[in-house]
């Protein structure tokens, strides 16, 4: 497999906090992002917009290897 580079590392690390925040809404009804940004809620959207924005990229990347 190729070396990854900054963003392959950054998208990654989104992906799993992602898909953390999912598990735990999904077992507890647990949203970690609104429980630790929920004062701030366009800092909350921003994070979703990134993860989001990180799975596309992580599809190219997967696609393009």
């Amino acid at each position: 497999m190729a070396e990854r580079n900054k963003l392959d590392w950054v998208a990654l690390v989104l992906l799993v906090i992602g898909g953390l925040n999912w598990g735990l809404v999904g077992l507890f009804s647990f949203d970690l992002v609104e429980a630790l940004l929920g004062a701030v809620p366009a800092l909350q959207r921003s994070v979703y917009v990134l993860v989001g924005v990180s799975a596309v990229y992580t599809i190219y990347y997967l696609t393009k290897k």
